[in-house]
């Protein structure tokens, strides 16, 4: 298979395709945008889609034509999001926002498991999972237990939940990818221990920061809840996709009394929020199709994230070890890589620290060169990583499949300078 890169005009009609890529338009200047982590870029589409929709005054469940057009609309993004998830049971459901639907999930499989359970999770974790569980299990009056993440490696493995799930672990969270250290977990390896050893656990599964990076299974992972931020998945703000097995579906949770039984979402969703889901899996195969043209759309998604992650190992790999005539960070002494170097589980981000410069000062001297890059600090978000590590902060710098070698050099240009 080529990447992207080696197909001719590719990475242009990639870019063409998202809006703002190289140019700020609240600063009105040129800029290189590494902080895919913190949001990624907006299909063009996407905002498209949202202005159309945005006008419209009719309501899902109504005996008109506009009406069953709207639903229309959900139900294809529904389908469209199950196929990109591979999720061939379960239901897809819209809510807040990634981390609403995480402590909702968390929430309702916590309060209605077995009184005389736990809760696992890990010390990686985000704290929408890591809060929700810790607040659930306590009003549950059960313990709440954490595996310990690797410090060298920035990530979790089963041999760290061994030390804390038990045959009568009721509710099990886990991070697919961290939003600090750019690392990934493997999600199927540890639901499959966990399963082993308590086969009715709930598994809730935070995919916010994996999800852009393709490789998508829910059928392969055997959990039951699995969430996403669409805005980091080239969407916008203002809601959450959430998947849930049909076992969490039935779970108490809040409904509308006498309404639909497994209904979880409450009040009229925004069509325009489904409908910009769609544009997101019409993006994954659409670049699919340009390695796979004859492919199912599942088999075309397939290649899609097999791309982007070719595609962002050769970013980091050019970042980490230079390119052209431009050092890497390896060769800068005063840089220091959290994670390490080479890492097989790094996704698109890089974590790094000066020894005699401070994050927020990195910051600002990328800023000033074009390169929009974001401090990460030892607070309720990120502590969790940087305290065992003795740091107060570091510079997050994360990489999408649309960003390229040349932006990459000007990073490393503009690092060299403070050598």
């Amino acid at each position: 298979m080529s990447t992207i890169a080696q197909t001719p005009g590719l990475l242009k009609a990639i870019r063409d395709r998202f809006a703002h890529v190289d140019y700020c338009p609240l600063e009105e200047k040129s800029r290189v945008f590494f902080e895919n982590a913190g949001g990624a870029l907006t299909l063009k589409r996407v905002g498209e889609i949202s202005a159309h929709y945005a006008t419209i005054p009719d309501n899902q469940g109504r005996a008109n034509e506009a009406s069953k057009a709207l639903v229309n609309v959900i139900n294809k993004a529904r389908a469209d999001a199950a196929i990109l998830l591979n999720a061939k049971s379960g239901q897809i459901f819209v809510g807040e926002s990634g981390t609403e639907l995480l402590f909702r999930m968390i929430r309702n499989a916590v309060l209605s498991a077995k009184p005389e359970g736990n809760v696992v999770g890990s010390t990686l974790e985000h704290p929408a999972t890591r809060s929700a569980a810790k607040r659930w299990a306590g009003v549950a009056k059960v313990p709440h237990h954490l595996a310990i993440h690797n410090d060298d490696t920035g990530t979790v493995t089963v041999a760290d939940y061994d030390r804390v799930v038990t045959p009568w672990t009721t509710v099990a969270t886990i991070i697919h990818t961290s939003p600090v250290t750019g690392m990934s977990v493997d999600v199927k390896a540890i639901a499959a221990f966990i399963r082993s050893r308590a086969p009715e656990c709930m598994i809730i599964v935070d995919g916010i920061q994996h999800a852009a990076h393709g490789d998508l299974d829910i059928d392969a992972y055997d959990i039951d809840g699995y969430a996403i931020s669409p805005y980091k998945v080239f969407s916008r703000h203002g809601y959450g996709i959430g998947w849930i097995s049909d076992k969490l579906t039935m779970r108490a949770h809040d409904e509308l009394d006498k309404g639909p039984a497994g209904n979880w979402e409450l009040g009229t969703r925004d069509t325009g929020a489904y409908a910009t889901f769609s544009a997101v899996v019409e993006y994954f195969e659409w670049l699919g199709s340009q390695f796979e043209p004859d492919g199912s759309r599942r088999q075309k998604i397939i290649a899609a994230g097999k791309a982007i992650k070719a595609q962002e190992h050769a970013l980091t790999h050019a970042m980490l070890h230079g390119a052209d005539n431009c050092p890497g960070l390896i060769d800068m002494p005063d840089i220091n890589v959290i994670g390490g170097i080479d890492n097989p589980h790094r996704e698109g981000l890089v974590a790094l620290t000066h020894d005699n410069i401070s994050a927020a000062e990195l910051v600002e001297h990328l800023n000033q060169r074009g390169i929009r890059t974001h401090v990460r600090k030892a607070d309720h978000y990120s502590g969790n990583i940087l305290d065992p590590l003795g740091l107060d902060s570091c510079v997050r710098v994360s990489m999408c499949h649309y960003n390229s070698i040349d932006e990459v050099k000007q990073f490393l240009v503009a690092l060299n300078e403070l050598q």
